[in-house]
C-alpha cells in the first residue's frame, strides 16, 4: 500500500511539472520544472527496482541536458516581446489535457491494474548494467540504431538552422 501512495505522489508531481514545462512563460522556470519532472521519473525508476536507470536519468538528463538548456537560454537572451508570439494566451488545451489525464487515472484505478504496474514480477529485468547492455545490443539493436540516426539528423538540422547565412 505504501508503494502505491509513493507511486501516486511521484506520478502526480511528474505530470504536474511536465504541464508546467509547457505552460510557464519564463524559460528558466520551464527548465526548473523539467528538472523536477526528471527527478520524479528517476524516483519512479527506483520504485521499479532499476537503480542504474535512475542514476543514468539523474546524471544524463538532470546533470547534462538541463545544464545545456540553461546555457542556451542564457546565451540567446530571449526578449519578452519575442516570447509573446510563441506563447499563446489561452490555456484551454492545458485544461483539456488535465481532464484527459484525470480520466485516464480514474479508468486505470477502476480496472485495478495499478498493482500490476508497481508490484515486482518474476522474470523482469533487475536493471543491472549487464542486463541493460545485453537487452540494448541484442534484442533492441534496431530501435537503438534508428534512434541514433534520428538524433544525428536532428543534430545536422540544428546546425543548418542555427548557422548564419553567408552573404
Amino acid at each position: 500500500m505504501a508503494e502505491q501512495i509513493f507511486f501516486f505522489v511521484f506520478a502526480i508531481l511528474a505530470v504536474g511539472s511536465a504541464i508546467a514545462v509547457v505552460s510557464l512563460r519564463n524559460p528558466v522556470h520551464s527548465v526548473i520544472s523539467l528538472m523536477v519532472c526528471f527527478l520524479q521519473m528517476a524516483a519512479l525508476f527506483v520504485m521499479l527496482r532499476s537503480p542504474f536507470i535512475a542514476v543514468v536519468q539523474v546524471f544524463v538528463y538532470v546533470g547534462a541536458v538541463l545544464v545545456l538548456f540553461l546555457f542556451v537560454i542564457m546565451m540567446l537572451d530571449i526578449a519578452k516581446a519575442g516570447m509573446e508570439r510563441f506563447v499563446s494566451g489561452g490555456k484551454l488545451w492545458v485544461i483539456a489535457l488535465l481532464g484527459a489525464l484525470l480520466l485516464e487515472m480514474v479508468l486505470m484505478i477502476s480496472r485495478s491494474r495499478l498493482s500490476a504496474i508497481t508490484a515486482p514480477a518474476a522474470g523482469r529485468l533487475t536493471g543491472t548494467v549487464r542486463e541493460v547492455g545485453e537487452a540494448l545490443f541484442t534484442k533492441y539493436i534496431l530501435p537503438f540504431e534508428v534512434v541514433s540516426l534520428i538524433l544525428l539528423v536532428a543534430l545536422l538540422g540544428a546546425i543548418v538552422l542555427g548557422r548564419k547565412e553567408l552573404r
